[in-house]
């Protein structure tokens, strides 16, 4: 397996990415891998992307515009349907690239980015299979519900900032992970990866955009499942966040499906413990096999 340093322009910016390429003579089937929330390339996405390279894929993990070490103004704006165009120029890219077979290309997503990649492979008729790993699938109806009162307010204050923003180009920021005070990410599980050693990547800021939440609020993964017709795995647990979410979804896809229920601590050590990753992969690569036209070794962890 080696890698190679991509990039791409959209809107003016460049967009970052890495490929994870296996060894031996292509074409081989590519992948987009897709993240949690303000994640970069050298964690979640990149973890996948490696696996599944090891097991005859070429994957592109990507630090999307404003993350990392893409352009875009301001810093750690977290917008999904931005996301999802830098998901849709990945595939682009990988179809131009010598060593993927344009015809067989798939995604996968973990956390929200599984609830983020649902609109992409929704929309674009280029991914022949998909899979999702421990996926939020936001559901803009249930949001409301569980933050009640304090829901159009917070989408009053991010459009607020994000108005502040146009008119000065200073954006208010709070901690993307923390154990006290405000933060994007208020679980105990997620400060345990981003805010330590464990997670912590050089390439990553702990830092949110409050203006973010005009649109992470009310995106609505749910919305794309009926219109999703590549054949999908998802992989879950009870233990990771919104199994109720994650049924949801998955009953309202259209395409031929597969879920996979499996033992977890939590959500987080979906994101980098190999007794998590590595199941996951073997999986993934079992069912791109499957759905996608062959194009690389037949099957190696090693």
């Amino acid at each position: 397996m080696k890698t190679e340093r991509v990039e791409l322009e959209l809107d003016g910016a460049v967009v970052v990415g890495t490929l994870y390429l296996p060894e031996g003579d292509g074409p081989f089937p590519g992948l987009v891998f897709e993240g949690p929330l303000t994640s970069v390339k050298e964690q979640v996405t990149g973890r996948y992307a490696e696996a599944l390279a090891r097991r005859g894929f070429v994957g592109l993990s990507l630090d999307h515009r404003h993350f990392g070490e893409s352009g875009g103004e301001p810093r750690q704006y977290e917008h999904p349907g931005r996301k999802v165009e830098d998901l849709r120029a990945g595939l682009e890219l990988l179809a131009g690239h010598e060593a993927v077979d344009a015809e067989a290309l798939g995604a996968v997503g973990v956390c929200a980015g599984a609830g983020y990649l649902a609109r992409a492979v929704a929309d674009d008729e280029r991914v022949k299979a998909w899979g999702a790993v421990a996926g939020f699938f936001h559901d803009s109806a249930k949001q409301r519900e569980w933050m009640g009162d304090r829901y159009d307010a917070a989408i009053a204050r991010a459009v607020a900032a994000r108005e502040y923003f146009e008119s000065t180009g200073d954006a208010e920021h709070i901690p993307a992970v923390g154990l006290e005070g405000e933060v994007a990410m208020p679980l105990k599980e997620a400060y345990e990866y981003y805010g330590t050693e464990r997670g912590a990547v050089d390439n990553y800021d702990n830092s949110f955009a409050v203006m973010s939440r005009e649109h992470t609020l009310p995106w609505d993964a749910t919305e794309a499942a009926p219109e999703i017709t590549a054949p999908t795995l998802m992989i879950h647990s009870e233990r990771a966040l919104a199994p109720a979410l994650a049924r949801a979804f998955f009953g309202a896809l259209a395409g031929p499906k597969r879920e996979l229920w499996v033992e977890s601590e939590g959500q987080i050590d979906f994101y980098d413990q190999p007794a998590r990753i590595e199941p996951a992969a073997d999986a993934l690569a079992e069912h791109f096999r499957e759905h996608l036209r062959a194009g690389g070794p037949a099957s190696s962890a090693s």
